[in-house]
C-alpha cells in the first residue's frame, strides 16, 4: 500500500526544507519534509484560506490535520491574545510544526499528534475551527472533520474549509448545510473554494 501524507508514521526517506513564505504581510520560515502534505511549500488551497478567514486577537482556534502549520501559525500570530491548538495524525508533520512554531517564535500553540479530533477533550470548545481536509483519506474522514466541529464550536463560532470543486465541494456544502444553520462560500479562485459555516444545527 502506497504512504500518504496522513499516514501516522511515514516511512519515505527524509527530505528537510526550509521555505520562506509570506501570509497576511508576515515572513514566516517552514522547514518541511517527505511525508507530510505539500513539502514544496504553502499550497495555494491554504493560502486562501489563509487570506480569507477572519480571526480576531482572543479567538481560541483548531486546526485541525495542521501539516507543518502554516495554517494554524498564521492563525496564532492573527489570534496574539487568543491561543491556537494544532493537530495532525501524522507525527513527522507535528515534528515540523513545533519546530516551526519554534523558528517563528510563535509561543501560543498547543501542537500534538491526533487522529482527527482524538486528543481533544470533549468538553473544549472553540471560537473557530480551520480545516485543508484531507481530501485523499476519503469522504468518510472529511466528513468526520466537518461533523466533529459542530459540537466544538463556542456559541458563534465558525468552521473554515477549504476544498477544490472538482474534488467535492459543491458535495461538502450540502454535507454542512445538514449540520450548520448557515454555510457561504466565502471566497473562489482556481477552482478552490473556502467554505464558511456557523450555528450548529441542535439534534433531536
Amino acid at each position: 500500500m502506497s504512504e500518504h501524507y496522513y499516514s501516522e508514521q511515514p516511512q519515505t526517506a527524509h527530505d528537510l526544507k526550509k521555505h520562506e513564505e509570506k501570509l497576511r504581510g508576515r515572513t514566516f520560515h517552514f522547514w518541511t519534509d517527505a511525508g507530510v502534505f505539500s513539502k514544496e511549500g504553502v499550497d495555494f488551497g491554504s493560502r486562501l484560506l489563509i487570506d480569507t478567514m477572519t480571526v480576531t486577537d482572543t479567538d481560541h482556534i483548531l486546526d485541525v490535520g495542521c501539516g507543518y502549520g502554516p495554517i494554524g501559525l498564521s492563525a496564532a500570530v492573527q489570534a496574539s491574545s487568543g491561543w491556537v491548538t494544532m493537530v495532525d495524525v501524522n507525527e513527522r508533520a507535528i515534528g515540523l510544526a513545533k519546530r516551526n512554531a519554534e523558528e517563528n517564535g510563535i509561543r501560543n500553540v498547543t501542537i500534538m499528534q491526533s487522529d482527527l479530533y482524538g486528543a481533544i477533550e470533549e468538553s473544549q470548545k472553540f471560537s473557530l475551527i480551520v480545516s485543508n481536509p484531507p481530501i485523499r483519506a476519503g469522504k468518510s474522514v472529511v466528513h468526520a472533520v466537518f461533523e466533529g466541529a459542530a459540537p466544538r464550536l463556542k456559541p458563534g463560532g465558525t468552521l473554515w474549509i477549504v476544498i477544490q470543486k472538482k474534488q467535492g465541494a459543491p458535495s461538502a456544502v450540502t454535507k454542512l448545510e445538514s449540520l450548520f444553520e448557515e454555510v457561504e462560500i466565502a471566497a473562489r479562485d482556481r477552482g478552490y473554494w473556502i467554505i464558511k459555516a456557523s450555528q450548529p444545527i441542535v439534534m433531536a
